[in-house]
């Protein structure tokens, strides 16, 4: 179920769910999902076996969606109104899922309301982006997984440079290329006016990263990507 004014579970919904699915991290885990608008990704957890699934949006009806569509699904989530991590202050979790708003706006990203709240990143992309990045590493227990899908518009090298410096090994494990939907066929103008992308382009790259807490002592180090990420970005 999806009323309006929630986000619609899209392209980059199933390349994240899919990743995730493919990560082996799900049985017994304790996972966060962060924005989950419908909760399609904390159920598609839940149901692949975590223990426990946390869901935090900062929509009330997004939260009454998800508590819905799981209940539907005959499963349990714990759902939480607030904003990114505010909720689970303190807690660390297995897995940290994350489908953030990144289409980059005319705005500044610091006062969005309604629907916009779903897709709106700012002028960049990266106003909500770049908190995720920088709060996820303290929200991840020893050996803990984050998976986080955006546009490549936004900026592979940035989330992976933010990534590492927090100290987590992130790569780029999934990438697809996707038809501009509605928002992005509305932002193409101005996206085109500032070379974004290119005239007549209606379509965007969308990327999911993985960032791995590595247990202290594992001697384990960031892998080198760059042909991956240079690949990701064209």
């Amino acid at each position: 179920m999806r009323p309006p004014g929630v986000y619609r579970p899209q392209g980059d919904t199933e390349l994240l769910c899919e990743a995730l699915e493919r990560s082996g991290a799900l049985p017994g885990a304790r996972v966060l999902d962060v924005g989950t608008g419908t909760g399609a990704v904390a159920l598609a957890a839940a149901r692949g076996g975590a223990a426990r699934v946390t869901a935090i949006d900062v929509s009330a009806r997004a939260l009454l969606t998800a508590r819905f569509n799981a209940f539907l699904r005959g499963v349990r989530i714990n759902a939480c109104l607030g904003d990114l991590f505010g909720p689970v202050a303190g807690e660390a979790f297995d897995v940290v899922l994350a489908n953030p708003p990144y289409v980059l706006s005319g705005g500044n990203g610091a006062i969005v309301r309604g629907s916009a709240r779903a897709w709106d990143g700012g002028t960049d992309g990266r106003t909500v982006l770049d908190r995720v990045c920088a709060d996820a590493p303290a929200h991840l227990a020893p050996g803990g997984t984050l998976l986080l899908v955006h546009s490549a518009l936004s900026g592979v090298r940035e989330t992976l440079r933010s990534l590492r410096a927090g100290g987590l090994r992130a790569a780029v494990v999934a990438r697809r290329p996707e038809p501009f939907g509605p928002v992005m066929r509305a932002q193409a103008a101005l996206l085109e006016a500032r070379r974004v992308i290119e005239p007549g382009q209606r379509h965007e790259d969308l990327v999911v990263i993985r960032a791995d807490r590595v247990p202290t002592g594992s001697g384990a180090h960031p892998p080198d990507d760059g042909r991956r990420i240079a690949a990701v970005e064209g």
